[in-house]
């Protein structure tokens, strides 16, 4: 596997220097085609990387729009405070941002930008210096605004950013499901080792899915994922479950370039097909785990009417 040499004893120094005891991961649930019956509440799911230029935001956008247009009502949350670029992804022009949001001068509603198929957009400002700056206080509001919308959607996907912050952090465990985008890179895994370690050690985060970008084959995916997974089954009282791979691919950059997503453009191209095949395994997941009370959760209000906490 290309620039594998050494990984796993550095990915294993990693976690030497911060591990704990290893916890078996479950084996990793097929991609299905998507069901029809619709979620008794909407499904938060973080989007992640550790390391900036894996695909994070592609894998969000593609996802999203899968599932709408195989018919779920979607809310794609822009979490890359500061340096969104979900707006630019698909040629969209938004008149508010987060930041309206949080001075007052408009509601969650408000920010809903449509998207093609019916998926919805909460942008957040680019190069605005105070939403890169946010405290713990202004990002629990915005985790919190969602719980005013009038119509909770079936899933909510959250575009997490790059790196290790506070907001990264905090956007990631208030949601049920942490996605974590991998590619073959040693940085790539040593930085979503990281993620994980701060997110189990320090929020309590025990369960995460994984997929491999841009690899060649499915079975390089699963070597990817057997490698991060080895070593966290050694120091880390995680689960982390294959979710699938997708492919490098010609047509999945012509998207890029041409400000859409692959599934729109091209959903027939190696790629299309390991998005849709994504969002089947998506919708397949059984119900997330009940969220502690000492946690800040997106739609609370509504997980606490559906749990009966």
């Amino acid at each position: 596997m290309h620039q594998a040499t050494g990984l796993e004893s550095m990915l294993r120094a990693l976690a030497e220097r911060h591990g704990r005891p290893p916890a078996s991961a479950p084996a990793p649930a097929p991609a299905q085609g998507l069901a029809n019956p619709p979620r008794r509440r909407c499904r938060t799911i973080a989007v992640a990387g550790g390391k900036g230029g894996v695909g994070k935001t592609t894998v969000s956008v593609n996802l999203g729009m899968s599932l709408a247009m195989a018919g779920r009502e979607v809310i794609l949350l822009d979490a890359d405070m500061g340096l969104a670029n979900i707006d630019v992804l698909l040629g969209l022009t938004p008149t508010r941002h987060i930041g309206h949001l949080l001075d007052g001068s408009c509601g969650i509603e408000d920010l809903l930008l449509p998207a093609p198929h019916g998926l919805k957009i909460v942008p957040a400002g680019s190069g605005t210096r105070r939403l890169a700056q946010l405290g713990n206080g202004e990002q629990a509001a915005v985790i919190r605004a969602f719980d005013d919308l009038v119509a909770p959607p079936d899933y909510l996907l959250v575009d997490t950013a790059a790196g290790l912050s506070d907001n990264v952090a905090m956007f990631a465990a208030a949601a049920d499901d942490v996605l974590l985008v991998v590619c073959d890179e040693p940085a790539s895994l040593t930085d979503a080792y990281a993620l994980l370690k701060v997110l189990s050690r320090d929020f309590g985060v025990r369960r995460f899915r994984m997929v491999a970008n841009m690899v060649r084959t499915l079975g390089e995916g699963r070597q990817l994922h057997q490698k991060l997974a080895r070593v966290c089954d050694r120091f880390l009282d995680v689960a982390l479950e294959f979710m699938g791979h997708v492919p490098s691919d010609e047509r999945l950059r012509q998207a890029i370039r041409r400000q859409s997503a692959v599934v729109d453009l091209w959903p027939s191209s190696r790629s299309g097909q390991a998005f849709k095949q994504l969002a089947g395994a998506v919708d397949t997941w059984g119900e997330p785990e009940r969220l502690g009370l000492d946690r800040i959760a997106f739609f609370s209000r509504q997980a606490a009417a559906a749990t009966g906490w």
